[in-house]
């Protein structure tokens, strides 16, 4: 399937060439969303094992076209290529579970406040008492090159990186510049310490982006301890139960959905080995390897290698201890080889960015670090955007 769905795809590039081969018919855009339109309910339907269905309905698509420029999605076309966009995550080691994701439609709300209100249910839902819930709340499709609302977050839930007159940075420091943005509009929370979640800021065009503070009470935090150092827990770590992704672009069928944020469960090593143990992040292992008594002086000793995997026991321990759904890499990684078996029996093969799937600690012990693997871009699909403070409409006043 996933050739067939690969030959589509190329027909498609073919198509929209011969159609525009110079790319300056003002058309283009709408002529290019119909022939995604069509590659999309042909698997839909195949997939749903309903093909005598597609040619009626890709009649009302193009019909609907004609008269509006572009098409709604029933829900069923927008949950299942929402699954089949988490299938087609060459970056996700997760996607055994594509099939649970659930699908909430909040396409109708329009104003910032509706979207925010939206957000807090999601994160309560998703976390689900720590028992997380892989969730997706998708928001108004884009309309031309019009957004319909975006969250400038890259997550819901994040610290905050506050950067210090000696140029040391307090919290993370991949958020410096969006909590120095939270603050010039008029973020009252910032605290100061390592751990000051950020508040969310929501633009829905013509508005000019809006902040909203997260309650308190629908946020899970985890405080790290270890099962054998007694001093870890004194350090103070914690770390946010929820992972929402919420800057990236969903799209399905040749629509576009700016925002639309979701969740699975947290990987230890995304925790521990990235989040706190990045240089250019938290950077703890010089902390934990001094604890421990290691010789951080020489390489040889091997004292980030020993630290990484005692930050990394920690937060397995800490989730498991407060009941939180978490999953470890070497059972993520057996868990992508059962996927890669179903996707097989299937008729699919599995794209996968090797780079991001081979997990950031013992990668060499794990299955997945001794397969090659094809990397390709299917849709449906999710697509990072550039920051929205990059961009013209961002400019705050």
């Amino acid at each position: 399937m996933l050739q067939q769905q690969t030959e589509r795809q190329i027909a498609l590039r073919g198509a929209r060439s011969r159609l525009h081969p110079d790319g300056a018919n003002p058309s283009q855009g709408r002529q290019q969303q119909l022939l995604e339109a069509d590659s999309f309910l042909q698997l839909f339907h195949h997939e749903n094992k309903i093909p005598h269905l597609y040619a009626e309905r890709m009649a009302h698509v193009q019909a609907e076209f004609e008269h509006t420029g572009s098409y709604w999605q029933t829900y069923e076309e927008l949950a299942y290529g929402a699954r089949v966009a988490w299938r087609n995550s060459s970056r996700c080691i997760g996607r055994l579970h594509w099939q649970s994701l659930e699908v909430r439609d909040k396409r109708r709300l329009s104003t910032a406040e509706e979207i925010f209100e939206a957000l807090v249910e999601h994160i309560v839902m998703a976390t689900n008492g720590g028992k997380i819930r892989p969730l997706i709340t998708i928001f108004a499709p884009q309309e031309g090159q019009q957004t319909k609302g975006r969250i400038w977050n890259p997550q819901l839930i994040r610290y905050a990186g506050y950067r210090q007159a000696d140029g040391t940075i307090i919290g993370d420091p991949m958020h410096v510049r969006l909590t120095e943005i939270v603050r010039q509009m008029g973020w009252t929370g910032a605290r100061g310490t390592a751990f000051d979640v950020l508040p969310l800021i929501i633009h829905v065009p013509p508005q000019p982006p809006r902040l909203f503070e997260l309650p308190r009470e629908c946020i899970m935090e985890v405080p790290l301890s270890h099962p054998n150092y007694p001093w870890f827990e004194r350090i103070g770590l914690r770390w946010h139960a929820l992972p929402v992704i919420s800057n990236m672009r969903l799209e399905i069928g040749g629509l576009s959905y700016t925002a639309a944020p979701f969740n699975g469960w947290y990987m230890g090593t995304e925790i521990g080995a990235r989040n706190l143990g990045d240089a250019k992040r938290y950077n703890l292992l010089p902390l934990i390897a001094q604890q421990m008594g290691l010789d951080i002086s020489s390489n040889r000793s091997l004292w980030q290698d020993r630290a990484i995997v005692e930050l990394n026991v920690a937060v397995l321990h800490s989730f498991t201890k407060y009941h939180v759904a978490i999953v470890d890499h070497h059972t993520a990684c057996r868990q992508f080889v059962v996927y890669e078996d179903r996707e097989r029996q299937a008729g699919r093969a599995v794209a996968a960015d090797w780079g991001w799937i081979v997990p950031p600690i013992s990668g060499s012990v794990t299955p997945v670090f001794h397969k090659p693997y094809h990397d390709a871009t299917l849709k449906p699909n999710f697509f990072y955007q550039p920051d929205p403070w990059r961009e013209p409409f961002a400019l705050l006043s």
